[in-house]
């Protein structure tokens, strides 16, 4: 997949006119169409005027290749947080709601129960060892104080995921600090779950999260890794299209 073209396709394409002369000349050509000017992004040549103008050291740096990619693979995963956080605003909302009828609902729910132990028997599901029925129990037993605490761990949580969400989603070398703590710090609580009981959902969960800390301090060079933050910004501006025919135009006078 070309991602510059798919960006591009979004967007529109980025095309600068720098004061520099004869860099200028590499990035502008004489069509039949006119002059056209070529794309900071995909490297398309674009005819009409320059979107932007001006010094080259001013020129935006427009990813391309692997990092634009990246842009992608950080765009999807503020995507998967910022559902991840709609879902546990969800929960916290069910149980304030469960925390102001309960008493409505535990009498519905002892009421409804023996109903139930006929089909139960049917399809040999024995309900005084289910686990769920033994939960549901245990929840009826909290006190409100106690589903007040728990209603705000869920919303500060459901906070957190928003936050990452944000910053993954502007691209803040911030967010991706933020998404690699934030991340970490949650991920032996999801590993003791799996010891308490193994799902595909708790698995994937689990392999989501190890794989997005691992990428994300790799390749950002997070906390010094691979030259930190200088290399990492370094990288962005050699594999700019100015800084590529700069280099070109240093080789040809040089």
């Amino acid at each position: 997949m070309d991602w510059a073209l798919r960006a591009c396709g979004w967007h529109g394409h980025y095309t600068y006119a720098p004061d520099e002369q004869g860099l200028a000349d590499r990035l502008r050509v004489e069509t039949v169409a006119g002059v056209a000017w070529r794309c900071l992004r995909c490297g398309t040549f674009v005819p009409g005027n320059p979107v932007g103008s001006g010094p080259a050291d001013h020129a935006p740096e427009m990813p391309r290749g692997r990092l634009l990619r990246d842009r992608w693979l950080m765009r999807v995963l503020a995507i998967e947080r910022l559902l991840r956080g709609l879902l546990l605003v969800v929960a916290g909302v069910a149980v304030l709601k469960f925390r102001s009828s309960r008493e409505t609902m535990r009498a519905a729910f002892d009421q409804d129960l023996p109903l139930l132990r006929p089909f139960a028997d049917q399809i040999g599901w024995d309900i005084d060892r289910s686990k769920i029925v033994h939960l549901i129990g245990e929840a009826f037993s909290l006190s409100n104080t106690v589903l007040l605490w728990v209603a705000i761990g869920i919303f500060g949580y459901a906070g957190l995921q928003r936050i990452e969400a944000l910053g993954l989603w502007l691209i803040k070398r911030w967010g991706e600090y933020f998404a690699v703590v934030a991340t970490s710090v949650f991920l032996p609580l999801e590993i003791y779950e799996l010891t308490e009981k193994v799902t595909v959902l708790r698995i994937g969960a689990l392999a989501v999260n190890i794989a997005a800390v691992i990428w994300l301090v790799y390749s950002k060079r997070l906390f010094g890794l691979r030259g930190g933050a200088t290399a990492y910004h370094a990288e962005h501006h050699a594999e700019s299209l100015l800084s590529v025919e700069r280099a070109a135009l240093a080789t040809e006078f040089g």
